[in-house]
């Protein structure tokens, strides 16, 4: 049986044989990527989205810090190679981006379960502030799976800012109130904000004052989305702007059942239609894979997907989400 040093020196010169092609795509990508934030005014953006096989991670700056995220695939290693792996991978992040080892957040994505996605971590992170398109948001690379700004939704963000200004805007499974902070400083005349959790709301407060928000026009709603679009109809509430962006699936007990969006999707929608002015819209998205919208059972209504369009330019990965707008029709 060969020793210790012998299995960890071959396990070295397998990964070591595959540094100088991570190394070389990631300084390439940081080139161009880091050139085209600027322009975009721009502090966080995908560096890399899983390039290469042997390299199944997605690298995002977030200002002077980097979350790097290993996806699970049928990439497989032996233990001893997958910790020379993994070391060598944060060596090559901190020396091409020039971050110090201790701004690095890693973490390991599964397929999400539950609420895994929203799960607080043991991890003891600390919240700073960065800058999109000319506004500030509050983001933890460490307490939770995600970052309190999922970047793939930058441009329906924007697309929803410049179309907000005087409508009644409606953001539903809100998370931070990263929507609702643009459909504000859009020029939205009132806007309501809808999550179940406490810590997510008060997230979004703090989003709401780092960017001057009034928060007496735009307001907080603690509550299960069914059940606040069940009140909201027959408290004969109207919206000119809706966006909603659920999970793909949670069993939240603060919920009154299982959502699974797949299965509930077209209740969802429904349920938005019902509050829509004349002429309003709702902007539909997920992340679950293969899914697929019931558009025969929305007869009567508009629906274009703008999937296409909304997913960024740094997102290797077109399918991160799927995107509609959907009227109510005539």
């Amino acid at each position: 049986m060969p020793g210790f040093r012998a299995v960890m020196a071959s396990a070295t010169l397998r990964v070591m044989s595959k540094a100088d092609v991570f190394t070389n795509r990631l300084r390439k990508n940081a080139k161009h990527w880091d050139k085209w934030a600027r322009r975009q005014d721009l502090t966080c953006y995908r560096l890399f989205d899983r390039d290469l096989p042997d390299f199944p991670l997605a690298i995002d700056r977030y200002e002077e810090h980097v979350h790097l995220q290993e996806f699970a695939t049928r990439w497989e290693a032996e233990d001893d190679e997958y910790s020379v792996w993994r070391e060598l991978c944060f060596q090559v992040v901190g020396d091409v981006l020039d971050i110090p080892q201790e701004r690095i957040h890693f973490k390991q994505r599964q397929r999400q379960r539950g609420l895994s996605q929203y799960e607080k971590s043991d991890q003891g992170g600390e919240d700073f502030v960065v800058q999109e398109q000319g506004l500030r948001f509050w983001v933890n690379l460490d307490n939770y799976l995600d970052t309190g700004l999922f970047l793939d939704h930058r441009n329906t963000r924007r697309r929803v800012r410049d179309c907000a200004d005087g409508k009644r805007f409606l953001n539903l499974f809100a998370y931070t109130g990263s929507f609702s902070v643009y459909a504000a400083t859009g020029g939205a005349s009132s806007s309501v904000t809808v999550d179940m959790s406490n810590t997510y709301q008060e997230w979004t407060q703090r989003n709401f004052i780092l960017n001057d928000i009034n928060l007496e026009a735009h307001r907080l709603v603690r509550a299960d989305v069914f059940q606040y679009l069940t009140d909201a109809f027959w408290r004969k509430e109207q919206y000119d702007l809706i966006v909603m962006d659920p999970p793909s699936f949670s069993n939240s007990k603060k919920m009154q059942g299982v959502l699974d969006v797949q299965r509930d999707h077209v209740a969802l929608i429904t349920g938005c239609l019902r509050l829509l002015a004349p002429g309003g819209e709702l902007y539909f998205s997920n992340n679950r894979r293969g899914f697929k919208l019931d558009e025969a059972a929305l007869p009567g209504c508009t629906i274009k997907d703008i999937s296409r369009q909304t997913v960024p330019e740094d997102f290797s990965n077109k399918q991160i989400h799927q995107c509609w707008i959907i009227g109510a029709g005539e």
